[in-house]
């Protein structure tokens, strides 16, 4: 039995690497708002100057990759555009200036945001690249942005795996809104504190404090009683500009007792502008990954499927859902998948 083990070892030795399979990680995606599950999509247009490029596959290729996405249940974009039509409107008619058009597609198709994109460049020949510009507005005009770095897990024992160019963009969405409380007013204006719904809050909250017998789910905010002024000034003198944005605003916070008062606005809960680029080292090796689990009977591996105008744009689209998902928490433990080449 001595000599079986220096013959295994020298049959081990001449097998090398190929005794071993080929190890990859795949990411696993799902969407993190239970509250924003069903989703339509306004067929994109073409903002850049290249007329030859259909807008529709932009747009199939952004719905294919979203309905895959665990959680999301996405409107087919033909009955979208057949309900675009039947009001009379062109898809161009629903943009960041008209948002009340916005939120009426979306109540009528029964959906809880509406997905506004463009491709505001593209260039079909290699090296291709393309820049997506895409918004999502909430129907309920109370939802407010979602901030990159929201839901990811600061201050824990999983904080040191935040990718860096998650912190990286964090802080810097971070820092631009607050900086938007410093931005001078035109004409020298001083901007007014807007305390009537903070007042209406810090009261609610007070009177459940201290046992009012007050029916939270039907009181009206107009008849809450005004606070002491020295107890709000307590309450609210935090030395910070009104609105300041808190880096603690990164974390959901708790379940409260009371439904908050709404705030209206209007700006999308989520905007992202991408640009991808085929010769770009980071874009290729995530197309090597994606071509690697992907069951694609097409010769031409990972170069092949790149070349391929419509893979090009529908992987683009993926890259584009999977980085504001994860950014947002979003990205769930990756799979491990073996495999041995097909040789053995």
């Amino acid at each position: 039995m001595r000599w079986i083990l220096p013959i295994f070892g020298i049959l081990f030795l001449f097998a090398g690497c190929a005794a071993f399979p080929d190890v990859h990680e795949q990411m696993q995606y799902h969407n993190p708002f239970p509250q924003l599950s069903k989703i339509a999509i306004v067929p994109f247009s073409n903002q850049s100057d290249v007329p030859t490029l259909n807008s529709e596959q932009v747009t199939i290729g952004y719905y294919g990759e979203l309905q895959q996405i665990p959680g999301f249940e996405v409107v087919p974009v033909g009955v979208v555009r057949q309900v675009i039509a039947a009001s009379g409107n062109d898809p161009t008619y629903y943009n960041s200036r008209n948002i009340k058009a916005i939120r009426e597609l979306g109540e009528i198709l029964g959906v809880d945001v509406v997905v506004v994109g463009s491709v505001t460049d593209f260039e079909p020949y290699y090296p291709k690249r393309a820049t997506l510009a895409i918004d999502w507005y909430a129907v309920n005009p109370g939802f407010h942005p979602i901030p990159p770095g929201y839901g990811l897990p600061w201050g824990t024992s999983q904080e040191e795996f935040i990718p860096e160019s998650h912190i990286r963009e964090a802080e810097f969405a971070l820092a631009k809104e607050q900086l938007e409380t410093q931005t001078p007013l035109p004409g020298g204006g001083i901007s007014a504190v807007p305390v009537d719904q903070v007042q209406a809050e810090l009261s609610l909250a007070k009177q459940a404090e201290l046992g009012s017998g007050i029916d939270k789910e039907t009181i009206n905010p107009e008849e809450i009683l005004p606070p002491n002024p020295a107890l709000l000034a307590e309450e609210i003198d935090t030395g910070l500009p009104e609105n300041w944005p808190d880096p603690r605003g990164f974390i959901p916070p708790p379940p409260s007792e009371f439904r908050p008062v709404m705030q209206q606005q209007d700006r999308p809960i989520i905007s992202q502008i991408r640009s991808y680029h085929e010769n770009n080292s980071d874009f290729t090796e995530a197309a090597q990954n994606y071509v690697y689990h992907l069951d694609d009977s097409r010769m031409g591996g990972w170069q092949g499927f790149l070349d391929r105008s419509d893979d090009f744009i529908r992987f683009c689209c993926r890259l584009h859902i999977t980085e504001m998902l994860s950014m947002r928490g979003g990205a769930g433990k990756s799979r491990v998948a073996l495999r041995w080449v097909e040789s053995r």
